[in-house]
């Protein structure tokens, strides 16, 4: 056991702090993002190994692998330090931060992390010769990305040294990441690096673009690397001479390397004085032309003092990242820094998933109306005179009231959802590879600013209740945003963008391809969002009760028949790919809107939003297991899709709680409203007659325990209702008739569903004094049967969310979880356990 001490602590380098991690050799290696607040990625591993690009997979500096390769890979990929120390005939060798330090030499390793996120330093110190060498990884937005490297003599004595340094495993530009993963040795055989000699640019690609046709295929673009702040150096441009270096041996310049993975090094001769340092760097970029290959070495060859220029570039993107992050109120300062730099941290990766408001509230016409008119170009064009009373910036407010005044529905539904973000990128990382990333900034040929947002469903709406809160005036957006895209069965398709949505096909060859409605989180979502409307406009919901703002997105999935679900509850949805091909034949001549569902005349079929909210609880409701939860049969789980196992038998109590908060936050805007009456489909007022029934008929169940049998009746008629409602619209579509269905009557429905929801919640009231979070369905002839799971945290969340308890039995469940499996003595935690997951929350 090593008596290296592990502690965290604060440090700064100059005027930036950090956090530091002493002694992190002694840990397993783990993995880091470290941010930018231009289009860099990086994702590197505690033990130096990394993959880092330029906004997205396909334009990588380094091979963009798995967090497993990443990490194992350190030895070859990414920076790698050599010393020779003293003469030929009293040699040491020191290799910092590798493996291959297996001699008598006593090393101390620290890890610092700027509390911004977008600088990681790796420091070693030789302890017997007082050496400290410190490389860091910076970006820049105008240079690319900077190691900056400094060797500090802390002794009495004079040193005479070698060093060999650079960055090896460097990508050629026009590989993509899965030629790469699947054919990296093909790649290597077309690699071509080479050396400007004058300026030291090492340049690196192809030397024919990979492609199995008789065709040529030149490579135009190339990824460089160069050094500045050393003198006399040797170039290498690959690592083929490593190994003589580490035994002491010369090494010989290379200008001209085929068919190896490109690297670029330096190595030269350093005399360091006692108590003196030396300091260089090395910048690399990807995705360059010729002109601009051209226009770099011009400026290496012009420029003094780059070394200035470049610390220039790296702070003001630190200012920039500082500036997005307290645009969403990100910045704080309390007595706990380490409280601080969490909170940092947490509203950074939040707009990094959500995005961020480009200017405040205000709107540029020029991207307002391209969105618009790649939404639906119709939409334009019949409302040229609103396009040309609008100035070049207008505040958003005043954009939604104006659209409002010209009573298009789909200009006032697209101008409402517009929502001008920024920096957002798809959730991807090299741990979840199957999820593709892009960071889409700048137009790559004019440089024009974009506006753009995408990611999972769950993603962008669990980011935007907190933006929601430095925003607020936006939060009517982001309400018609997630009603728009979701279904009319109630469900919502998997991922949301600036232009619309899309969903899951599947892919024979690809096991991550699967289709299935995703319906995890959308209650407390879309719950959050209700509130957060409410607490800032109070009543404002109350406007859209009875307008036709609102449609239905058309995902062309096909949910089975009730008697189908039954006999197979893991196999219940088939794509339909005649439809998925007529929706996307639409979005060819229509825009995005070519995704929402159409009457019976083929136009969009809009409804307002009490239909929309209605839609989504019936869905819930349909599927309603009494004492049981919600069943989960839409081949995606709901809440956690660690809880994929439960899909079909599962039931879900954390979704029943939600609903709870859901179902009274209802009851009271419905209370104040002054409507009598509200517009509905007809078909949805058939179903939603059909479930308010056979509650009615039930109701006298719930004074006690509801048997096997009783429940079977209940869960057959509420999902024979919204089966048949189903049908009609797949097969026929909306009527486009409406009928008038009172508020009265959506009252008392609304207050009979939040009985039989209290009572469920009471019936899972465990011994220990916790709730049950998940359970399982038996579904026979005779009945339903219901069986538990273990215990879960995020039921306690739910339960204590959901409004049920009083502030005492809140207190009960808290000192449970205290007492019970759940909670950690030795680290004072709670356990987020969902079956296959495990980590740890904070007490």
């Amino acid at each position: 056991m090593s008596d290296k001490e592990v502690k965290l602590t604060f440090e700064e380098f100059g005027e930036i702090p950090f956090l530091k991690i002493s002694n992190n050799d002694q840990m397993r290696p783990f993995f880091m993002s470290v941010v930018s607040d231009s289009d860099h990625w990086m994702f590197i591993s505690s033990n130096g190994g990394l993959s880092a690009g330029r906004k997205n997979a396909e334009y990588a500096l380094f091979p963009y692998y798995t967090d497993d390769k990443i990490t194992e890979f350190a030895d070859i990929t990414g920076s790698k330090t050599i010393f020779q120390i003293g003469n030929d005939t009293d040699m040491v060798i020191w290799e910092p931060f590798s493996i291959r330090n297996t001699s008598n030499l006593k090393t101390v390793n620290n890890l610092y992390k700027s509390i911004y996120g977008n600088v990681i330093v790796f420091e070693e110190t030789l302890v017997d010769y007082d050496l400290t060498f410190r490389y860091s990884w910076a970006s820049s937005d105008r240079y690319g990305f900077v190691k900056t490297a400094t060797l500090i003599n802390n002794g009495l004595q004079d040193i005479q040294l070698t060093v060999l340094d650079g960055i090896q495993n460097v990508m050629p530009h026009g590989v993509s990441s899965g030629l790469q993963t699947a054919s990296s040795h093909l790649v290597d055989a077309y690699k071509r690096t080479e050396l400007h000699a004058e300026s030291g640019l090492g340049i690196f690609a192809l030397s024919a673009i990979i492609v199995d046709k008789a065709e040529p295929s030149e490579a135009l673009k190339a990824n460089i690397v160069w050094s500045h702040g050393l003198s006399k150096v040797t170039n290498l441009l690959s690592s083929l001479q490593l190994n003589a270096f580490r035994k002491g041996q010369n090494v010989a310049a290379e200008s001209d390397i085929k068919g190896e993975k490109g690297a670029y090094f330096i190595c030269t001769d350093l005399h360091l004085k006692s108590s003196a340092s030396e300091t260089w760097f090395f910048v690399a970029d990807v995705n360059k032309n010729h002109s601009q290959v051209a226009d770099i070495i011009h400026e290496i060859q012009s420029t003094t003092d780059f070394k200035s220029k470049i610390a220039d570039d790296i702070q003001k993107g630190t200012e920039n990242l500082i500036n997005l992050v307290a645009s969403a109120d990100g910045l704080q300062y309390t007595n706990d820094p380490l409280q601080d730099c969490r909170n940092y941290s947490n509203v950074l990766f939040n707009i990094m998933r959500g995005g961020i408001f480009d200017d405040g509230y205000h709107v540029e016409k020029v991207d307002f109306e391209q969105y618009v008119s790649k939404a639906n170009n119709a939409v334009v064009e019949n409302n040229q005179a609103f396009f040309n009373s609008l100035e070049a910036k207008s505040h958003y407010q005043v954009l939604c009231n104006k659209a409002i005044e010209t009573q298009d529905p789909d200009l006032i539904r697209l101008t409402m959802e517009y929502l001008p973000l920024k920096f957002s990128r798809r959730h991807g990382d090299p741990s979840r590879p199957w999820n593709r990333f892009s960071i889409n900034l700048r137009a790559e040929n004019t440089g024009d600013k974009i506006l753009d947002y995408e990611g999972n469903w769950r993603d962008i709406f669990q980011n935007w209740e907190a933006l929601a809160y430095s925003y607020p005036e936006y939060i009517d957006g982001m309400i018609f945003k997630f009603l728009n895209a979701s279904t009319f069965d109630g469900y919502n398709p998997y991922r949301v963008t600036k232009g619309g949505f899309d969903w899951e096909t599947i892919e024979p060859d690809d096991p991550w391809s699967y289709i299935g409605y995703w319906g995890d989180h959308q209650i407390i979502y879309l719950q959050k969002f209700l509130e957060i409307i409410q607490k800032f406009k109070p009543g404002g919901l109350e406007a859209y009760f009875d307008q036709d703002y609102f449609v239905y997105a058309a995902v062309p999935y096909i949910i089975k028949p009730y008697e189908d679900i039954v006999n197979n509850p893991k196999d219940t949805i088939d794509f339909d790919h005649h439809w998925d091909a007529r929706i996307r034949e639409s979005m060819t001549s229509v825009g995005a809107d070519g995704a929402l569902l159409k009457d019976n005349d083929n136009d969009i079929y809009r409804v307002n939003l009490i239909e929309k909210l209605l839609a989504t609880l019936l869905a819930k409701m349909s599927n309603f297991i009494p004492e049981g939860g919600i069943w989960l049969n839409t081949q995606r789980p709901e809440w956690n899709d660690a809880n994929n196992a439960l899909v079909g038998n599962g039931v879900s109590m954390v979704t029943l709680y939600y609903m709870r908060r859901f179902l009274v936050f209802l009851d009271e805007i419905f209370e104040k409203t002054d409507l009598e009456n509200i517009k509905l489909s007809n078909e949805l007022i058939e179903f939603y007659h059909s479930v308010r029934e056979t509650l009615d008929t039930h109701q006298g169940l719930l004074s006690g325990n509801i048997s096997d049998a009783d429940r079977k009746v209940i869960l057959d008629q509420l999902g024979k209702a919204a089966s048949d409602y189903r049908s009609q619209i797949y097969k026929s579509g909306f009527w486009g008739k409406k009928r008038t269905a009172s508020m009265e009557g959506l009252k008392r429905f609304v207050k009979l569903s939040l009985a039989f929801i209290n009572h469920s919640i009471g019936q899972n009231k465990r011994k220990d004094g916790l709730y049950h979070a998940y359970n399982l369905m038996t579904y026979k002839q005779d009945g339903v049967m219901i069986s538990y799971l273990d215990e879960m945290l995020e039921g306690q969340v739910a339960v204590l969310s959901s409004g049920y308890l009083d502030g005492t039995q809140s207190l009960h469940v808290l000192d449970a979880m205290k007492h019970s499996k759940l909670f950690s003595e030795k680290t004072n935690t709670v356990i987020y356990c969902i079956l296959i997951k495990n980590c740890q929350v904070s007490w």
